[in-house]
């Protein structure tokens, strides 16, 4: 199989280290609490995604960063469509910047995750034919990946 670039991986999601397996199982958006689950284990190399305990506590500062910059952009876009920055228009600021943040919040949620994983895990990176000659997961160049 053809190596996708880093790009493509952190757009759909993939294996930081194999850029192939699955980091998540279920749908972005779905009907029921176990639409978005991170899997525990790449089903492709066999790398475990949560490094140790409370490793993606981080992905909080990293959501709320996106959040950030989604309110902004929503607010700015609001004034040059023409919504007047006076008080009379209050509400409906509030009411465009809770819509956009829980319309984005599963993209907040996943992202933050891979960004988690691709950019901000020093150690962690591809590496070519990771899976494919080791199904079993055993060549673990870093030695973070457990045993299932």
């Amino acid at each position: 199989m053809k190596p996708i670039s880093k790009f493509e991986a952190v757009i759909h999601c993939k294996c930081p280290r194999c850029r192939q397996g699955d980091i998540f199982s279920g749908k972005m958006y779905a009907l029921s609490f176990k639409g978005q689950t991170t899997n525990e284990y790449c089903p492709h190399c066999n790398l475990r995604f949560e490094r140790e305990p409370g490793y993606f506590y981080v992905s909080m500062f990293v959501s709320y960063a996106m959040s950030c910059a989604e309110m902004i952009s929503a607010s700015v876009g609001a004034y040059i469509l023409g919504l007047a920055l006076v008080y009379d228009n209050l509400w409906y600021y509030v009411g465009i910047l809770l819509g956009i943040v829980l319309v984005l919040t599963p993209v907040n949620y996943r992202y933050s995750r891979v960004i988690l994983l691709h950019w901000l895990t020093p150690g962690l990176g591809y590496v070519p034919g990771s899976g494919d000659s080791d199904p079993q997961g055993i060549a673990d160049p870093h030695g973070l990946a457990e045993k299932v």
